[in-house]
C-alpha cells in the first residue's frame, strides 16, 4: 500500500509556494495558478490524504494529520521555508501548518478557507463527494460558484479522472460526513490564529455558496481581508490571475501593514 503523499512540483526557484486544494479536490487543480508562477517560484501541490494519488495515506481525514503530512513532506525535500495557499479545506490545512511550525511557513494565502466558521453547506458537499460523472461534477461546480462564473473543463476533467480511482468515492463521502457532522464543521480558535505573526492574507468571494464571507469577520488585526464581488466559492478556477497576483503580492511582504485602510488599498479593494 502506498502511503506517500502525492506531490506535483514545477518551476526550479528557490522561493517555494505550497498549494493545498479544497474537499474532493487533488492536485492538478492548480494547474492554472502554478502555471502563471512557475516563471518565479518551485510549486508543490499536493494531493491531500484521502484524495486523488494520496487515497491510501493512513488514517486520512483530519487537518491537522493532513498538515503534518505535508510538513514532513517538505521536510524530506529539504525545503526548510514555504509560502502557503491553501484553497477551503486546504486553507484549514494550511493554516494547522502554520500553528504547527510558524518558522517554516512564510505566508499564508487562505482561499474561503474552511474552519473559520461553523456554517457550511453540508448538503452541497456531500452531493459534492458522491459526484463521478462529468456532468454531476460540472453542476456542483457550478452550484460552488458565481453564477456568473464558467466551470473550466479542465477541472470537471481532472476530477473525473481523480474520482475513477478505486474507493475514491466511498473516501470522500466518509470525509464529508466526517467534516459535516450535525451540519456544521470544526474551526480553529481566533485567539490561536492570532498567535500567528506571517503576513497572512484571507480572500473570500461574495457568492460564496459553500462557506459564508461573513467568516472573516473579527479575525485578528493583523489578518489582511480581501472580499471578491460576485465570485463564488472555486477562487482558483473563476479568478486565477487575481489569485496568482495576491500570492506573488504576499510572497513580498516582509511585515504586515497596521492600517486597514492601507491593507484594503494594497489589494484593490
Amino acid at each position: 500500500m502506498n502511503h506517500s503523499i502525492h506531490a506535483a512540483v514545477r518551476g526550479i526557484d528557490t522561493r517555494v509556494v505550497v498549494l493545498l486544494h479544497g474537499f474532493g479536490g487533488c492536485s492538478d487543480l492548480w494547474d492554472d495558478i502554478a502555471g502563471r508562477l512557475e516563471d518565479s517560484f518551485t510549486t508543490i501541490a499536493y494531493d491531500l490524504p484521502g484524495h486523488g494519488r494520496s487515497i491510501d495515506f493512513p488514517n486520512a481525514g483530519p487537518a491537522k494529520l493532513a498538515a503534518q503530512a505535508v510538513l514532513a513532506d517538505l521536510a524530506v525535500r529539504g525545503i526548510d521555508r514555504a509560502h502557503f495557499v491553501g484553497h477551503s479545506m486546504g486553507g484549514a490545512v494550511a493554516t494547522l501548518a502554520a500553528l504547527l511550525e510558524p518558522d517554516r511557513v512564510a505566508s499564508l494565502t487562505l482561499l474561503a478557507p474552511g474552519g473559520y466558521g461553523p456554517e457550511i453547506n453540508a448538503q452541497l458537499l456531500r452531493r459534492y463527494a458522491t459526484a463521478v460523472s462529468a456532468d454531476e461534477i460540472r453542476t456542483c461546480l457550478a452550484d460552488m460558484s458565481s453564477p456568473d462564473s464558467k466551470v473550466p473543463e479542465a477541472a470537471v476533467r481532472h476530477l473525473a479522472d481523480m474520482r475513477r480511482r478505486f474507493g475514491q468515492t466511498e473516501k470522500l463521502v466518509a470525509l464529508a460526513a466526517t467534516m459535516t457532522a450535525s451540519g456544521r464543521q470544526g474551526t480553529i480558535p481566533r485567539e490561536m490564529m492570532a498567535t500567528l505573526a506571517m503576513p497572512t492574507i484571507v480572500v473570500w468571494g461574495t457568492d460564496d455558496a459553500v462557506l459564508p464571507y461573513s467568516h472573516t469577520d473579527n479575525l485578528p488585526a493583523g489578518f489582511l481581508v480581501h472580499h471578491v464581488l460576485e465570485v463564488g466559492h472555486m477562487l482558483p478556477e473563476e479568478t486565477p490571475d487575481l489569485v496568482a497576483d495576491i500570492i506573488r503580492r504576499m510572497t513580498r511582504r516582509r511585515q504586515r501593514p497596521q492600517p486597514a485602510c492601507d491593507e484594503r488599498e494594497a489589494f484593490g479593494r
